[in-house]
């Protein structure tokens, strides 16, 4: 393998909870009560598709103002409340002080990507940054991925992607991509089994691993 390609919410930061949180406040407000059901749905997507799903459940504004109201409930607790998985951060930094090129490609558009990198300390971490909005098909299509390989100028099948979420695991495999899942959820480990490989704690080795 000559590349490394990280998820973010999930994978380096542990972001899941803070968007869920932010999805409840946001929905509240239009006279919605998210259920486990809709967090476990959306959990992956890009913000156009999970905003779409809402939208077939309760009247809410277009995509772009409903932005402004969810980021402001987000913005909020990943400026207070973000953690970083020290496993994954350790080893996405190992791994590119071993040579390798690492990118980070994630669901979320550029500007929740950046305020939850630069939150967590990881705007220097990566050679490559993709966003959610950069491609036409998000996750679980391999666009992103494809993409990120591209920018590093490394063939998919030389990259490696590691990822917590059913569809991010799909879009790698999709990809031609070795695909890693990483559990952050004890006892959800089936839901990552089309990757080649499944881990619940990360380090250099384990993703360089043969």
């Amino acid at each position: 393998m000559t590349a490394v390609i990280f998820d973010c919410d999930g994978t380096l930061v542990d972001s899941e909870p803070l968007a869920r949180t932010a999805w409840e406040r946001a929905l509240s407000v239009h006279g919605y009560e998210l259920t486990d059901a809709d967090a476990e749905a959306s959990v992956g997507l890009p913000y156009p598709r999970v905003h779409a799903y809402f939208a077939e459940r309760v009247a809410l504004p277009p995509a772009e103002p409903f932005w402004g109201e969810f980021s402001g409930e987000l913005f909020a607790l990943i400026d207070s409340e973000l953690r970083p998985f020290e496993d994954a951060v350790g080893a996405a930094r190992e791994v590119r002080a071993r040579g390798m090129p690492v990118a980070v490609a994630s669901s979320s558009p550029r500007e929740r990507l950046q305020r939850t990198l630069g939150r967590a300390g990881l705007l220097d971490a990566f050679d490559v940054v993709v966003s959610g909005d950069e491609v036409v098909n998000g996750k679980p299509a391999p666009d992103m991925f494809l993409l990120a390989a591209e920018k590093l100028g490394v063939e998919p099948e030389r990259c490696v992607v590691i990822e917590d979420s059913p569809p991010g695991v799909q879009a790698g495999v999709a990809a031609g991509m070795t695909t890693i899942g990483v559990c952050r959820v004890p006892g959800t480990e089936e839901t990552l089994a089309a990757a080649d490989r499944v881990v619940d704690f990360l380090t250099a080795d384990v993703i360089l691993a043969p």
